[in-house]
Order: structure tokens, then sequence, then C-alpha cells
């Protein structure tokens, strides 16, 4: 039986940095990419979920995810996880829960191509324990490793986020637009001329138009 713990290994760019690619990346250079927040978007936000069992899939995202895979577009998950950081789950508890939400997707016959983890935090405990990390969110660093990964066009490209840190790392990041969910009021003060912000509704078939 494979260990745990190497498979996680696998995956980890630095300490806090954890990175999965799905599938050959090849075709999506050129063409814009869906960055999702993972936490309040695709699963319910229910603070640092430590197993697969308490993941609450919210469907909403479903027809985004489709509509993404459907025009060739590279799905990237950038998920701050300072639960990681904070010792309240480790990295292969989180390879669980990420390979439980693929599943669960797949279920729908959609796919995330590329995942993107950042537990660094100011409260974490060392090595994690690092202030304003280049690739937690609001910045944009995971974002841009991202995109860089799948060659995808940023400037075409849109983020779907529940807080204004997810708007603001898109707005760094050079995208689009952003879409959020939720009701956060303070996401609206993320928008500015270059950069759209506008409520996720039930049409949205200009997400990556």
């Amino acid at each position: 039986m494979t260990d745990q713990s190497t498979l996680a290994n696998n995956h980890l760019e630095e300490p806090g940095i954890w990175v999965r690619v799905n599938r050959p990346l090849s075709d999506f250079k050129g063409r814009p990419a869906l960055f999702l927040d993972r936490d309040g978007v695709i699963n319910a936000d229910t603070g640092y979920p430590d197993s697969p069992e308490k993941i609450i899939m919210i469907e909403r995202v479903v027809p985004l995810i489709r509509h993404a895979n459907r025009r060739g577009c590279a799905v990237i998950v950038v998920t701050n996880q300072s639960g990681v950081g904070r010792g309240f789950l480790s990295w292969e508890t989180f390879e669980a829960i990420t390979d439980h939400i693929d599943r669960r997707l797949a279920d729908y016959a959609v796919r995330i191509d590329i995942v993107l983890a950042c537990a660094y935090h100011r409260d974490g405990r060392p090595p994690f324990d690092i202030d304003d990390h280049p690739m937690r969110k609001p910045n944009p660093g995971m974002l841009l490793r991202g995109g860089a990964l799948a060659g995808s066009d940023m400037t075409a490209s849109t983020i779907v986020g529940d807080r204004p840190g997810d708007m603001i790392a898109g707005r760094r990041a050079g995208l689009k637009c952003g879409w959020f969910a939720g009701d956060d009021p303070a996401i609206a003060a993320t928008a500015d001329s270059t950069f759209p912000v506008r409520p996720l509704g039930s049409d949205n078939d200009d997400l990556l138009a």
C-alpha cells in the first residue's frame, strides 16, 4: 500500500505550498482559466474540515465548472489552508479531502484540472508562520502559478470566490473580472475600473466569454 505521507510530499513545492496537476495541460495554452476558491464556493465553509465526511458540496458551482470544461479552459482551485499551518489538519488529510471532492465532482461529469493550496499564516506553527506570504490570498501568487502551469490567458480569466481576498488576488493577478458567491458586503469595494466584480447569478454564460 502506498504511504499517504509520500503522496502528499510529492505535491509539496515547499512546506506550505501544495500543488497538484490532474491532467496534461498542453490543451489549455492561450485559453482563459476559471479560478475557484474552495471553501464557500465548491464546498460549504464549515471552518476547518478535517475529514472528507465533513465536506458539504455546493452544487451551484457544477454548471460553472462544466461550462469551463466544455470550453477547454483550465479549472484551477486556489485555496488558503491556514488550518494546515495551524495544525488543525495535515497535508495528508487535505489530500484525502481533495480526492473526495474530485470524486464528488466526477459524479456530475466535471473535473478540476489544477489544485493549489497555501498553508502559510502569521499564526501558523513553524515552518508555516510566515506573514503575508506571496502565495497566500489576497496576494496573487497561487493564481500566477496556476496560470503559468496551464499557459492561461490571464487577461481573459476570471475568479469565483466568497471573500474580498479572492477578488483582490484576482485583480492583482491581472484577471478580467471576479464573481462572488455569498453576501459579504465588503466584496463590492474590491472592484475598480479595470476589474469588475459581480454577484454570481443563475445566468453566467459570459463567465469565460
